[in-house]
């Protein structure tokens, strides 16, 4: 997969240089009309960055500067308006790129914030769905306890000593209904169990 990082870089330095030419250009037409812009705000700037860019020079030639030693030249008034505008320029375009770049920062974050949020939700949609299948099986582990004790109770009851085959046979048939009750209740209760873990 090629990258396309670098070409994309390219394009935005050469849009931003191109952006900043009527800047730049503004500038200076502003300059010669008004004197307070020129004196104040493009001249300064300049002026200071041509004595930092002097003192790197020197530095990295290891001219080392003395007392008796020249001060550094100002620059003359055109190219102090040239290299401020320039720099007005570029501080326009650097400040817009900070600011969209501030923008898609706390986009980015708010689209996080929002994707947190939603799986908070989906997380505790889910651990209320678990509360309420554990109350449920609950409830039917109950119900089959009841339902288990009724029919050893009933079996119990049917057992009967020392009783002829006859009585035993009434006995039978007597409880046959009330089992086959507690059948339907236990089919109920299973069917009620089923649809509640399912719902």
């Amino acid at each position: 997969m090629p990258v396309v990082g670098f070409p994309i870089a390219k394009l935005a330095t050469l849009v931003i240089k191109q952006v900043s030419k009527p800047l730049a250009s503004f500038a200076k037409n502003r300059a010669k009309n008004n004197h307070f812009f020129r004196t104040y705000v493009l001249m300064p700037p300049a002026q200071f960055y041509h004595w930092c860019e002097v003192r790197m020079k020197m530095y990295v030639m290891n001219i080392t500067r003395s007392k008796e030693s020249a001060p550094i030249p100002r620059l003359n008034e055109e190219a102090a308006i040239e290299l401020g505008a320039n720099l007005l320029g570029e501080g326009v375009i650097f400040g817009i790129a900070v600011a969209i770049l501030a923008f898609e920062v706390g986009r980015q974050k708010e689209k996080d914030r929002k994707k947190e949020e939603k799986e908070a939700d989906f997380i505790n949609g889910l651990e209320n769905r678990i509360n309420e299948l554990t109350f449920a099986n609950e409830e039917l582990d109950t119900k089959i306890r009841e339902l288990t004790r009724a029919v050893y109770a009933t079996q119990h009851q049917m057992q009967v000593k020392g009783r002829p085959p006859e009585e035993q046979s009434l006995k039978f048939d007597s409880r046959k209904a009330e089992n086959t009750s507690h059948e339907s209740v236990i089919i109920r209760a299973v069917m009620d169990a089923r649809s509640k873990i399912r719902s």
